[in-house]
């Protein structure tokens, strides 16, 4: 059996079930990893699971882009990586072969857990150049350690930070709220970047949201960027499937209006982390993730197409 080949890599069902990943303009990637967990393991098993429920979304095109990613995307299936090896090596197994597939596609990523986006940022920073960052999270993944181990799902940011692969006044967290040190908490704003908390973003909806979108725009402008969505960002009551719940969270409306109107942006590429299936309830979490992940495609086939986002009359 060849390295990749468990049960948890299943390939038999893919994404709005497109064909299998050819000539398309982009690409949906599984990446089937979470041995940097500090707390619930399982989301090697998120990507099958938002392809699963991505099925029921294969019918029609979207509401406010007026466009589907059908016939644009293909499904690469899912990255072939080692089960029990050291982290770094798994990073450098993501990291070639994410590489490979982002040179032709633009790519979007299933994980897995947040560790995994940290080689997903080499490859992308070797493309092109230094990125802005777009982090939807409940934590602030800035810590320097994963209690006494030098690396882990907690720690890409301040990694990615401290390599230089994203730009600390470009880097702009959305939906931090988890209990932790101030220097971690705040890591993100004392480098010069934005942080907007959950707690900043009650009651914010629709128009109400606008001002911080208007904000983030203008932070980012044109530079390339890369958008990570760790599912904890949605409170518990929209994303119960996760490896690390924080009460307080966003709605799955916030965060929908947020991957809208931020598809003006030069997104080169997205991952959806933290998707386990085990402890989902009434698959919740599952159906949330690929309504995102067919909203930002959407977004960006639009731009593709159109060379504008926006409301389709």
């Amino acid at each position: 059996m060849s390295m990749g080949q468990f049960a948890y890599a299943n390939n038999g069902n893919r994404f709005l079930a497109v064909s299998e990943l050819a000539d398309q303009a982009f690409a949906l990637v599984g990446v089937p990893f979470d041995g940097a967990v500090t707390n619930r393991p399982g989301a090697r098993f998120g990507p099958q699971e938002i392809r699963r429920a991505s099925l029921m979304l294969c019918d029609g095109l979207h509401p406010w882009f007026g466009v589907s990613p059908i016939g644009h995307l293909g499904d690469a299936l899912g990255l072939r990586l080692p089960n029990a090896s050291p982290l770094a090596e798994v990073r450098r197994q993501i990291q070639v072969q994410a590489a490979v597939l982002m040179a032709r596609h633009h790519c979007v990523f299933l994980g897995g857990d947040h560790s995994v986006t940290l080689p997903l940022l080499r490859a992308a920073r070797a493309q092109h150049g230094e990125l802005a960052l777009l982090h939807f999270d409940a934590h602030c993944d800035t810590w320097q350690d994963h209690f006494g181990e030098p690396s882990g799902h907690g720690t890409w940011t301040y990694e990615a930070i401290a390599e230089g692969l994203v730009s600390p006044r470009h880097t702009v967290q959305i939906g931090l709220r988890s209990s932790g040190e101030r220097a971690a908490r705040e890591y993100v704003q004392d480098q010069g970047g934005l942080i907007f908390t959950a707690r900043q973003l009650r009651g914010l909806d629709g128009a109400g949201l606008q001002p911080v979108i208007a904000q983030i725009v203008n932070r980012i402008g044109n530079r390339p960027c890369y958008l990570t969505l760790d599912i904890d960002c949605l409170d518990p009551a929209f994303a119960p499937g996760t490896g690390t719940p924080e009460p307080g969270g966003l709605s799955s409306s916030q965060l929908l209006t947020f991957i809208e109107e931020l598809a003006s942006l030069n997104l080169i590429g997205m991952d959806c982390v933290e998707v386990a299936p085990a402890y989902d309830h009434a698959e919740l979490t599952s159906n949330v993730a690929a309504t995102l992940v067919w909203t930002y495609l959407c977004g960006q086939v639009a731009k593709h197409l159109k060379g504008r986002v926006g409301h389709v009359a």
